[in-house]
């Protein structure tokens, strides 16, 4: 059951009739405008999602290994006389 010519035809003077050449024509605006905001936010996520990563990888490379932070609080601990 596929829809021909003629109910594409019959449905599109239907809406027409509902919402008027004005109200499509701002509906249509308005959805090329959304699907236009939809693609730059989800190439601006993916952008964000990347520089968080580079700059998490980037604060494990300057922080020290977990032994050696271990080593130096417990090496601070005995100079202060705990």
């Amino acid at each position: 059951m596929s829809v021909g010519p003629l109910q594409l035809v019959l449905i599109l003077v239907i809406v027409i009739l509902l919402f008027g050449t004005k109200k499509l024509g701002n509906i249509g605006s308005d959805l090329g405008k959304a699907i236009r905001d939809f693609k730059k936010g989800m190439s601006g996520s993916e952008d964000k999602d990347d520089e968080k990563a580079q700059a998490s990888e980037k604060l494990k490379a300057d922080e020290p290994p977990a032994e050696a932070r271990r080593e130096s609080e417990k090496s601070s601990q005995d100079s202060s006389g705990h």
